[in-house]
């Protein structure tokens, strides 16, 4: 069975390189009773993938069981697993068989394995080694022909390093690691997928299936998705069942994507790497840090003139940047009282006038400290300097595509 095929049994959507090769190493590693770890982030279908292995093994026609380690509370994990026998602990009325002797024969999906507690992990390295296991409560010692497939969305290896892992286990359960990639690196997939979501909830819920514009699409494939196709989908059945208007833009989309720290659109990477969300309180903090910097050196401009009559010239040479800046780029509204700064060459050449000027003749410096003016402006020359792309103009900023986009709407620039 070729990777084309299986997408169509499994019900696996897109062509990305990177879910082909899952695939296509979950089919070569089916046969074998190899113990696979698959790894991905959550919502990203793991378990989809433990099916493939199982229904392209020997064992198909064997028991699957699917135990999510992670909801099973530690004082029972053991009982569920490996059975008990009868009186072993309060509460244990009879003898129970675990899911390692139920599946005898078949596979065992071990989800979340990383929350295993320790104790349990060293019982079930000896069921992977030996295929042997004991009751809880019980001396005898039983055995069980399974095959483990686990998974996990943490990284095993920091788990292994923190001594919350065994490592002996880790590498008897990585023996063909398999990685589910994330849907922000399948960008090529998710218009597909969300088309097909759409398709089959509209069709479930007996109403008109929508159409995205192109703004809308590129919402979709620029948001980084944390949930992963489980994220999507939600969304897809949100849209399916709420939205009035069936052609969806990109102001629809961003309705139902949350606003929150864990929204990750587009946006600037720090210095080690890590993501910063900036929201609206971030900009306005850029946006006063910003004036009162230029307040500052603007402030020590006109006392430099005023005490030292052309010592402007001077301030120049030195701080030529910040002059230069002050001259190019201030600008007030109409609305405003305003404020006009010579170049340091006129200064300079007439230096005499300037030191015969009196207190009487410096009329005193008003600048609009409007926030909203301030943003608007520096929104403006972000995009000026970038000619309109969107993209390096927020990054300009400091901010996500998404807030910039928020933001020119609220402001009504054009």
């Amino acid at each position: 069975m070729d990777v084309q095929e299986i997408k169509q049994r499994f019900g696996i959507i897109g062509g990305s390189p990177l879910i082909n090769r899952a695939i296509d190493i979950a089919r070569q590693v089916a046969p074998t009773d190899i113990t696979v770890l698959i790894t991905g982030e959550s919502g990203s279908g793991k378990e989809v993938f433990s099916h493939i292995i199982h229904q392209l093994s020997a064992r198909k026609h064997g028991p699957f069981i699917a135990v999510n380690c992670g909801a099973i509370p530690e004082g029972t994990i053991d009982s569920e697993l490996f059975g008990h026998e009868k009186g072993s602990f309060t509460g244990a009325h009879e003898a129970r068989k675990g899911y390692f002797e139920v599946v005898n024969g078949g596979t065992i999906f071990l989800d979340e394995v990383g929350e295993l507690p320790l104790g349990t992990q060293a019982r079930l390295l000896r069921v992977i080694e030996s295929g042997e296991y004991i009751r809880v409560g019980s001396s005898k010692v039983q055995k069980t022909d399974v095959r483990v497939v686990a998974a996990t969305n943490v990284e095993m290896f920091d788990a292994v390093k923190a001594g919350k892992f065994r490592e002996d286990l880790y590498y008897r359960l990585n023996t063909v690691p398999l990685k589910i990639p994330p849907l922000r690196d399948r960008k090529e997939d998710i218009h597909l997928i969300f088309r097909k979501f759409v398709a089959d909830f509209s069709d479930k819920y007996r109403s008109p299936n929508v159409v995205l514009d192109e703004g809308a699409i590129q919402v979709l494939i620029n948001y980084g998705w944390p949930g992963n196709v489980r994220q999507l989908k939600n969304i897809a059945e949100q849209i399916a069942v709420l939205e009035k208007n069936r052609n969806i833009t990109a102001q629809s989309i961003l309705n139902y994507i949350p606003n929150d720290n864990r929204s990750t659109l587009p946006m600037r990477m720090s210095q080690n790497g890590s993501k910063e969300d900036f929201s609206e309180r971030d900009i306005l903090y850029k946006v006063l840090f910003d004036m009162k910097k230029d307040m500052v050196e603007l402030k020590k401009l006109v006392v430099d003139i005023i005490n030292h009559g052309g010592g402007v010239s001077k301030y120049a040479e030195n701080n030529p940047q910040i002059i230069n800046s002050l001259y190019e780029d201030i600008e007030m509204p109409d609305n405003e009282s305003t404020l006009t700064i010579q170049h340091p060459s006129n200064v300079a050449n007439n230096r005499q006038d300037d030191y015969h000027m009196n207190h009487q003749d410096v009329e005193e410096v008003e600048e609009s400290l409007s926030l909203v003016d301030k943003e608007a402006d520096m929104i403006k020359k972000a995009l000026k300097k970038h000619k309109g792309k969107r993209k390096a103009a927020s990054e300009e900023l400091g901010i996500s595509e998404r807030t910039l986009y928020r933001k020119i709407k609220e402001l009504n620039l054009n």
